[in-house]
Formats: C-alpha cells, structure tokens, sequence
C-alpha cells in the first residue's frame, strides 16, 4: 500500500466491447448479485469518489444498500462546484459526510451555497483538480481506502497520473457500440503499449453470466 496517499480501488461494470454505458447514459448493466457484492465493497473502504459527469448523469446517492454496512464518505470531483442542490448527494449530505473537490476558479458564490448545505469544500489545484495533491490531503484526513466508480474521464485522470493500484471490472453479457457511449477509460489515452498501465491478473469469478475480474497494478 502506498504510504503517502490511499490506496485506490477502480470499480466498474462494463459491457463485452468496453462501455460503462449507453450514448444516452444508461449505465444498468449490473445484475442484482453484482449490486450486492459492489455495495459490500463499498462498506469496507474508507470514501468512494465520482467525477462531475457521473454524478449529472446518473444523479447518485453513494450509500450502501444491498448489504449491511457503513457509508463511506463521499467525495465529488467537481472544478466549480456546480453540483445542484436538488441533487441526491446534497439532500443527504446531512447524514453522510460529503466532500466537494473544487480547483481555484470556483466562485464564492458556490462556495458559500455549497458550504450552506454542509458539504466541505476543498480547493484543490488552479484550473483543474490535481489529483496527486488530492491524494495527500485526503491521506491526511484519515482515508486509507479509496473507491473509485468514475465515469471515463476520471477513470483516465488516475491511470494517467498513476494513481491506480487494483481494478474490479464486471464484465457483463452486452454489447452496446457507439462511438458516443461511455468506455471504461476515455482521455487521450496512451501513445504506446510500452506507456500502458500494466496489470497483474489476480482473480476471476463468475456470477451465472458475468465475470468479476480482479487486477492489481
């Protein structure tokens, strides 16, 4: 595990060509026993984290239901802290501790909106989030486990900054297509093989028509 930051867990449930999710956004690709096993995942780690798409998209709350268990604390990557405030994630921030991660251009105006709700705002890097500080500071505040269940963009964030230390993938029996649907890890992506994140294969299991597959990097 790594000392100076949390270690990360990337989590998601994809489709036989590599897509999290339809063009329009329809990311249910998971059968009831995935559902379970990922919300006992998320009640043994410290804080699961989405970027800015994923929670306009599919408008989460985060929480664990399916099993018995803690809610982790829930930390969203968005630079201008535009979240809304009828979102789930702000109508249950009372309950669930919820972190904001917003860059310098932020207005004060949001600051002071978000901080009204009770969310905790923290400003983390100038035009953009940067990751690697975010790391240390949420090391810091006691968070050892990380899960992530980000869209594409910041799935590609953390491989890119090589911030990534296991992946669970579901791979689900769909094919979805469409250049506008959502894949798994989206960005620029890498110039060459020799480049990739390279992954040791640590278990596959099998859920009646899906495969769990663990990798550590």
């Amino acid at each position: 595990m790594v000392k100076s930051r949390p270690y990360v867990i990337l989590s998601a449930a994809i489709s036989l060509d590599g897509k999290m999710a339809t063009k329009t956004g329809d990311s249910r690709l998971s059968s009831k026993k995935d559902l379970v096993r990922v919300h006992k995942l998320r009640s043994n780690v410290d804080a699961i984290l989405i970027g800015k798409r994923t929670m306009i998209i599919d408008d989460p709350s985060l929480t664990v239901r399916y099993v018995k268990g803690k809610n982790p604390i829930r930390i969203i990557l968005d630079s201008k802290g535009n979240i809304k405030s009828n979102s789930k994630i702000i109508q249950t921030c009372g309950k669930i501790p919820t972190i904001i991660i917003v860059s310098e251009k932020i207005s004060e105006k949001n600051v002071a909106r978000l901080q009204r709700h009770g969310l905790e705002v923290i400003k983390c890097g100038h035009k953009e989030i940067n990751l690697k500080k975010l790391l240390h500071v949420l090391k810091k505040k006691n968070i050892k486990k990380l899960l992530v269940e980000g869209g594409g963009t910041t799935n590609w964030s953390f491989f890119k900054n090589g911030l990534v230390d296991e992946i669970i993938v579901t791979l689900t029996s769909f094919v979805i297509g469409g250049k506008d649907a959502i894949s798994f890890v989206e960005g620029d992506g890498f110039s060459k093989i020799s480049q990739a994140c390279s992954l040791k294969l640590k278990s596959i299991r099998r859920l009646k028509n899906e495969l769990v597959i663990r990798y550590l990097v």
